[in-house]
C-alpha cells in the first residue's frame, strides 16, 4: 500500500507540473535539487439547492378495469373453437361451442310435452263451457260443473308450467354458445376441440385493452405515506419513461400474503403499448423538498462508501479534503446529498481519481470538467 501511494504522489506531481505548464505558470527560483510539489489543477462546482423528489420504486402490475375469463355454464364436449390468442372480438361474437345435441332434444321433448298440454287445457276449457250451459239449462248438478272446472284450472296450469319449463331449457340451450361479453382481446386458449369442458373449466379470457391500471403494493412500513394524488412515474423495464399518472385508489386493507397496500393509478397515454399483466417499474413520489445536490462526477466511492473531494482555502493555499456523503435520488446529472454537504461548498469534479486528502490543489477557471485521463 505505500509503494501505491508514492507512485500514485509521484503521478500527481507530473499531473501537477503538466498542468502548470499548460496554464503558463513556470517556477523561475527552481532549486538545484528541482520543483517543489505543486497542485493538482482541478475544477469545482458549488453545491446547491434544488427541488429534488423523494421517490421510492416498486414493481407495478397492468391490469384492465374490463378483464374476464371465460368458462361455460354447462358441460358437455366442446365442437367449435372460433378464434385464436390476439383476437380482437367484439360483444356478443360467437367464441366458442359446447355440443348441444342432448339439450336440443330436451328442448323438443319439452316442446312436445308442451303441444300435449295446450291440447288438453283447450279441451277441458271447452267442456267447461259445456258444463256451464248444462248447469244453468239444470241438466247437470253443481258438483258436476264444479269438476269440470277445476280440471280446467288444473289443465292450464300443467300447459302454463310446460311453457315456463320450455323456456328455461331453451334459455339453457344458449348457454352451449360461449359469446365475448365485451369487446375486447382474447388472451391464451388453453383448450381444443374435442375436450371435455365443465363449468370449472378455464377456455379463455377477454381483455378490453383500455381503462387500464397499474396496480402497485406498498410495504406496510409506509402504510403513514400513502394517500390519494401521489404521482407515480411509469417506466419500462429499460427505465424508458411511460408516462406519469397518479394514485386515486388506496385499499383500506393490508393484503395478508404480501403484506402490502394495493394502490391502483390510471393507465391512459401508454395504452397501445401495454397489455393486460404486463409488469414495469413505477417510481412513488412521496414528496418534493430542496435538498443539497453535487455533480454525479464529483462522487467516488471506496469500499461502497461515497465520498467527494471538497476544495478548502487555508492560508491562502487550496487544499482537497475528503468528506464522507449520504446519497440520494439522481437529479439529471446531479445527486441529492442527505448528509455530508452544504450549500456553497466546492466540490471537486475534474481528476477525483487522482486527489488524496489534504492534497494540495489549484482551481481552474470554471468550465465544462475536462475528460478523464484516458477517455476519448
Amino acid at each position: 500500500m505505500t509503494n501505491f501511494r508514492a507512485i500514485h504522489i509521484a503521478l500527481l506531481s507530473s499531473l501537477a507540473l503538466a498542468g502548470l505548464a499548460a496554464t503558463g505558470c513556470h517556477k523561475k527560483d527552481a532549486s538545484p535539487a528541482g520543483p517543489a510539489m505543486q497542485g493538482l489543477p482541478v475544477q469545482t462546482a458549488a453545491v446547491e439547492l434544488q427541488p429534488v423528489a423523494r421517490t421510492s420504486e416498486y414493481v407495478a402490475t397492468i391490469k384492465s378495469r374490463r378483464s374476464a375469463t371465460l368458462q361455460p355454464q354447462v358441460s358437455g364436449q366442446l365442437i367449435s373453437i372460433r378464434v385464436k390468442s390476439g383476437d380482437h372480438v367484439r360483444a356478443g361474437q360467437i367464441v366458442m361451442e359446447v355440443d348441444p345435441r342432448q339439450q336440443q332434444a330436451n328442448v323438443a321433448s319439452l316442446r312436445a310435452t308442451e303441444r300435449q298440454k295446450k291440447a288438453l287445457a283447450d279441451y277441458d276449457a271447452s267442456d267447461l263451457v259445456r258444463q256451464s250451459k248444462l248447469f244453468e239449462a239444470g241438466v247437470v248438478s253443481r258438483q258436476v260443473y264444479e269438476l269440470a272446472q277445476q280440471a280446467a284450472d288444473n289443465a292450464k296450469a300443467d300447459y302454463e308450467a310446460a311453457v315456463e319449463s320450455r323456456k328455461t331449457q331453451e334459455q339453457s340451450l344458449g348457454y352451449y354458445t360461449i359469446r365475448a361479453p365485451f369487446d375486447g382481446i382474447v388472451g391464451d386458449v388453453p383448450v381444443h376441440v374435442g375436450d371435455y369442458a365443465s363449468p370449472s373449466t378455464m377456455l379463455t379470457t377477454v381483455d378490453e385493452n383500455k381503462d387500464l391500471e397499474a396496480y402497485i403494493y406498498i410495504p406496510t412500513e409506509r402504510t403513514a405515506d400513502v394517500r390519494m394524488g401521489l404521482e407515480v412515474e411509469l417506466t419500462d423495464n429499460n427505465g424508458q419513461p411511460l408516462e406519469k399518472t397518479r394514485i386515486d385508489f388506496v385499499s383500506p386493507e393490508v393484503d395478508t400474503n404480501l403484506q402490502g397496500i394495493l394502490v391502483k393509478a390510471p393507465v391512459h397515454g401508454s395504452a397501445e403499448t401495454l397489455r393486460t399483466a404486463q409488469m414495469v417499474k413505477a417510481r412513488v413520489v412521496w414528496d418534493t423538498k430542496p435538498a443539497a445536490v453535487a455533480p454525479v462526477l464529483a462522487v467516488v466511492r471506496q469500499g461502497g462508501q461515497p465520498f467527494v473531494f471538497v476544495m478548502v482555502q487555508q492560508g491562502g493555499h487550496f487544499f482537497a479534503s475528503q468528506v464522507a456523503v449520504t446519497l440520494g435520488d439522481t437529479v439529471g446529472n446531479l445527486y441529492a446529498v442527505d448528509s455530508g454537504l452544504k450549500p456553497g461548498d466546492k466540490v471537486i469534479v475534474s481528476g477525483t481519481q487522482f486527489l488524496v486528502n489534504n492534497m494540495p490543489v489549484i482551481p481552474l477557471p470554471a468550465g465544462p470538467p475536462p475528460a478523464a485521463p484516458g477517455a476519448h
